[in-house]
């Protein structure tokens, strides 16, 4: 074979190689972080102000995991009016759950992982007491 024979085998093959790729990313899943990460943005305050809130609490809610359940453990539990527990799986947006809280005599709740892959999670609690709105996060493996 000529040396042009060589140059152009190169050219397609290299095409070939660019062409693959370009259906590689184009194919790729891309999850965002949240559906309306825009409009939360905007709320951003709001939370700083949540966390500023939870800061200033003597006692504080800790979220761990055991016995196949994710325990959320709060001392003043029973002053909870309302509240959310958001499981966050950055690899997995279809791992993501959702748990209500309510006001409760136990210092403990227990919510089930069934269903859930193993892996990291980022637990956001979310609660009202008192008038006031609170956040607290942690990391928690399953």
């Amino acid at each position: 074979m000529s040396i042009g024979k060589w140059i152009i085998a190169s050219f397609v093959l290299f095409a070939a190689f660019i062409a693959t790729l370009v259906v590689v990313c184009v194919r790729q899943d891309i999850s965002l972080v949240s559906k309306d990460y825009y409009q939360e943005e905007l709320q951003y305050q709001e939370h700083i102000s949540q966390e500023n809130n939870t800061a200033a609490l003597t006692e504080k809610p800790t979220i761990s995991v055991a016995n196949h359940a994710i325990e959320v453990r709060y001392a003043n539990m029973q002053a909870i009016e309302n509240g959310k527990l958001t499981l966050f799986c950055p690899s997995n947006e279809k791992m993501d759950r959702f748990f209500t809280l309510h006001n409760e005599q136990e210092i403990k709740i227990s919510f089930a992982t069934d269903g859930l892959q193993k892996g990291m999670y980022r637990a956001r609690l979310q609660w009202t007491m008192n008038g006031k709105n609170y956040f607290h996060e942690e990391v928690i493996y399953i």
